[in-house]
């Protein structure tokens, strides 16, 4: 049975047991909860790339730090179903699609994202969105076009999270994951270690994810890439030992999870991806790149799948697929909302120094 009244002391003494007992645990949950040699292949598409106004400390898409990200307007809904069937073609059964945005704004460009949507589904493929902060009347409109989960993570710990980002609150993240459960689209969130957090806030995060009730359907686990130009460049990379802790007490803690093998995979070898998969793993992102940063070649993954004896999950195994209204159809229409969205303000002294940094350079 599923719980939902973990303490970050339970949760700590799990990620701490001897690496060996923790594996074995984790793998049993795993295997009663799923099929141990299915992996879902997802592909993570960004359609509209950089000039993102937040100072995440982790993100290359932030406008105010100097990176070299090529930025790029909304994708067409043409070059994003061409997209589409390459992932198919390559054996991806979701499509997981990134704006560098604050939060959706309703207007033409949401509207095209609600028929990449349609376009999508009717592809007999899962459709994700991570668009950043939505209401529940946007997350309706999503559930109508078809979106199977939408994403949004909340990235370490709340007490931790002042430590990243300032132009945002932790509770908003927990607001729009509201919002999308009141739709009917499934939960996708999760975080990033490696940004300098403690274990203490590892285990923070898990225990603001696994109280959710119902859990999300399924979190990614990042490890950290540091790319030159963000406030965390100098970041020093975690190791495989974290990742498969964090791993294995994500799947002990949220069972019936999918949990997302992401970030940071091009820094590991096949034999500790496959302790991933072992300690409950079940899901990677495919293609050359996540969002903006570097991430294995899907010809590479299939290999190392055929190595393993994995096989590829199908699209909708977990949950039926959605029937997607048209726009004419719709039973919710834009309402023009302006909902105000918190901006701390409080002042983090790397990203700060990240950005007068960013400006000579420019």
């Amino acid at each position: 049975m599923t719980r939902n009244d973990w303490t970050k002391e339970e949760i700590l003494a799990i990620y701490n047991k001897p690496l060996m007992e923790l594996l074995y645990e984790a793998a049993t949950v795993h295997r009663i909860h799923h099929d141990p040699n299915k992996v879902q292949v997802s592909t993570l598409l960004s359609i509209k790339t950089g000039g993102c106004p937040e100072d995440c400390g982790y993100c290359p898409q932030a406008a105010r730090y100097h990176t070299d990200i090529e930025g790029n307007d909304l994708m067409s809904v043409s070059q994003v179903k061409a997209q589409a069937l390459r992932a198919k073609s390559s054996g991806s059964s979701r499509v997981c699609m990134g704006a560098a945005w604050r939060n959706v704004k309703d207007g033409k460009e949401f509207d095209n994202v609600l028929e990449m949507v349609r376009t999508i589904n009717k592809l007999d493929m899962e459709v994700c969105c991570t668009l950043g902060m939505v209401t529940e009347n946007q997350a309706k409109r999503l559930a109508e076009a078809g979106l199977y989960a939408y994403n949004h993570n909340l990235d370490s710990s709340e007490e931790y999270y002042k430590e990243v980002i300032s132009t945002r609150g932790y509770q908003d993240r927990l607001d729009t994951i509201s919002n999308v459960r009141k739709s009917k689209v499934t939960v996708c969130s999760g975080g990033i270690i490696g940004m300098g957090e403690s274990l203490e806030d590892r285990a923070g995060m898990l225990v603001a994810l696994a109280t959710l009730n119902p859990q999300p359907e399924s979190t990614p686990i990042n490890a950290l890439v540091p790319v030159e130009g963000t406030p965390l460049e100098e970041q020093q990379k975690i190791s495989i030992w974290e990742m498969l802790r964090m791993i294995a007490t994500t799947r002990i803690v949220m069972p019936e999870t999918q949990v997302r093998l992401s970030a940071g995979r091009t820094d590991m070898s096949r034999e500790g991806q496959a302790m991933c998969f072992f300690a409950g793993a079940n899901s990677i992102f495919a293609g050359d790149k996540l969002l903006t940063t570097p991430n294995p070649n899907v010809d590479d993954d299939m290999e190392m799948f055929k190595l393993l004896g994995l096989k590829p999950q199908k699209a909708f195994e977990k949950k039926s697929q959605p029937q997607s209204v048209s726009a004419e159809e719709s039973k919710y229409k834009h309402l023009g909302e302006k909902p105000k969205w918190s901006r701390p303000g409080h002042t983090i002294e790397r990203n700060v120094e990240a950005k007068a940094k960013s400006k000579t350079k420019v």
